[in-house]
Formats: C-alpha cells, structure tokens, sequence
C-alpha cells in the first residue's frame, strides 16, 4: 500500500495530538505514513522528505508543530504538495504555533486548523482527496450526515429534561 497522506509531527511528543488524524484517516481507509521530523533538529531531512513527496505520490501532508512551529512552512517551502498544518498546544496555549503557522510568506501557503485539530486537517485532507474520488466523497457524506443525527438526537433528549420548572420546551 502506498502513502498518499503523510502525518509529519516535530517530535513524537506531539503523538497524542496527531493520532486524532491517524484514526480518521485509517477509519476512511486512506493510506497514510507518519513521521517524527524537526525542522529545527533534522532539517536537512525535512527538506528531502518535502523535496521527494509529489515523487513518491504523497497528495496531502499534515505537519503538526508546537512553539516555533516551523515545520509545516518548511516543508511547503520544499513542495507544492498541499501542507495542513495542526498547532500543537504547549507554550502560550498553542497560540505562539498558531502564528508561527498562519502568518506564512506569499507564495507559501499552509492551510491551518485550529490548535491541536488533527482530526479537522485529517477531514480537510479527505475533502481535498475526495474532489477526485467519489467513494470517500460518499464516505465524508455519511460521516457528516452521522455528526448530524448525533445532534438530533442529542436535543431530543434534552427536551425530555423535565427538571426545571420554568424550562418551556
């Protein structure tokens, strides 16, 4: 099976945010890779891996980064492969890896989740992979349609709470 989504994380630290995403794609039956690279500690690596992606048919990588969170501009850098990056949540809240992501140079785009959101840039990469690929469109389609009816259902047992008088509904 080859990767076509590359999971990339600063360090393995960053696994329990990143296996949000790992668990989304294998649910939706995407291959995928995942890898510890530093662009400050590898970066020599995170150029190779970047420069090779489209080469080894790689059509969506999330890079997921905490403090300076360079990572995912490096590899965009490096690539015209779509990069997602995913803040990781550590110093300041995350807040310090959010900017360090979404303020990226022309021409360099990363698209940003919000802090610690693997699953929502495992999603975004789906959506991306399913423009060409009507089965994991109809896949994303009942995975919407489920979060919906858990919210449904979800309110009609709240109108079931009787334990306020002044409650109307």
């Amino acid at each position: 099976m080859t990767p076509i989504v590359s999971i990339i994380m600063g360090s393995t630290s960053d696994l329990p945010v990143m296996e949000k995403a790992a668990q989304f794609l294998n649910d939706m039956e995407i291959p995928f890779e995942m890898n510890a690279l530093s662009a400050h500690r590898t970066p020599a690596e995170v150029e190779q891996f970047a420069a090779e992606a489209k080469g080894r048919g790689l059509k969506v990588i999330i890079a997921g980064a905490g403090m300076a969170a360079a990572l995912p501009g490096v590899i965009a850098a490096n690539t015209t492969v779509p990069v997602i990056g995913v803040p990781i949540k550590g110093m300041l809240d995350g807040l310090d890896a959010m900017l360090s992501i979404i303020q990226m140079p022309p021409g360099i785009p990363v698209a940003t989740v919000g802090v610690n959101g693997a699953q929502n840039a495992a999603i975004l990469a789906a959506e991306m992979l399913a423009l060409a690929d009507a089965e994991l469109d109809r896949k994303l389609t009942a995975y919407k349609e489920g979060l919906k009816q858990k919210i449904v259902k979800a309110n009609a047992e709240l109108a079931e709470v009787k334990t306020w008088k002044f409650k109307t509904n």
